[in-house]
């Protein structure tokens, strides 16, 4: 059954009842796929700080901040579930096998996912796997780093009188022999809109060249933010023609967001701007 609460954790959670009256609560045998956002513990949404504090089971990705990780209680079980791309990691199964036999339990399980659960997270596949075994469930979306993370470092997804779209995409499967089911890039460079790439730098050079067959320009402004809105962030500007060597360059590592299109260009503008009011607010 349900571990004992933890009288610090039911202080805070009592709390949050009292500013959003309503708040749902967990139940035994239930499992919550909880969205942890890019990465600050900030950017969390308060449903899914209402689930740490509930959990007595937590299965976690590899990325996610160990502040967000203290959130839980003390005497609650957390398992770690990390994916990595090209590095050990936890096989799929496994990890729907753990959340459905914690959950058979009477464990009251949180399966906390980086980012948004269904934004190539495949939250969508542990869902349906709980509810083929007849598990209740419940999914906390949380903000996804291809847009929040772009917004912390001033890159905003979408730019009046410079796009009306934005194309999101995963880099995985799209190597030199892609899937059936893969991106057509050329056709995406047709599009004319900005590109965001979660999980691409492996199979950038692949994507750069359908990109560059499909029509996107050699000065085509591009970006790489790695460990959005951490400590660790990072950003680097380039170009379509100029991303791999300066990826080489500067020694940019997963996890990372790759941005090409006249978005990063708004960038300087509105850093320009923010820099001009900070001065007028300081009186310089």
């Amino acid at each position: 059954m349900s571990r004992t609460s933890h009288p610090v954790m039911g202080t805070a959670l009592d709390t949050l009842d009292a500013l959003i009256p309503g708040l749902p609560r967990m139940r035994p045998g239930e499992v919550w796929i909880v969205g942890a956002g890019p990465g600050d513990p900030g950017l969390l949404t308060l449903h899914a700080l209402s689930a740490l504090l509930q959990a007595d089971v937590l299965v976690h990705d590899a990325l996610i901040d160990p502040r967000t990780l203290a959130m839980v209680r003390p005497d609650a079980v957390r398992i770690f579930a990390g994916k990595r791309g090209g590095k050990p990691s936890t096989h799929q199964d496994d990890i729907t096998a753990t959340l459905v036999d914690q959950a058979g339990r009477g464990f009251r399980v949180v399966r906390l996912k980086g980012g948004d659960p269904f934004m190539f997270g495949r939250g969508g596949e542990e869902v349906a796997a709980l509810l083929e075994e007849g598990i209740p469930n419940r999914v906390i979306p949380g903000l996804t780093s291809g847009l929040a993370g772009l917004s912390a470092v001033g890159i905003p997804a979408t730019c009046r009188g410079v796009n009306q779209a934005v194309f999101l995409a995963t880099g995985h499967g799209a190597g030199r022999k892609p899937t059936p089911e893969g991106i057509d890039w050329s056709l995406v460079a047709r599009l004319g809109q900005p590109v965001v790439l979660y999980m691409a730098i492996k199979n950038l050079p692949h994507i750069l060249q359908g990109l560059t067959d499909g029509g996107m320009v050699a000065d085509t402004p591009a970006a790489v933010v790695t460990s959005a809105t951490t400590p660790q962030e990072r950003v680097v500007i380039a170009t379509r023609a100029t991303l791999l060597e300066t990826i080489t360059r500067e020694r940019l590592e997963a996890p990372a967001i790759i941005v090409l299109g006249e978005i990063v260009q708004c960038r300087t503008t509105l850093n320009r701007v923010v820099t001009h009011t900070a001065q007028e607010m300081s009186g310089s």
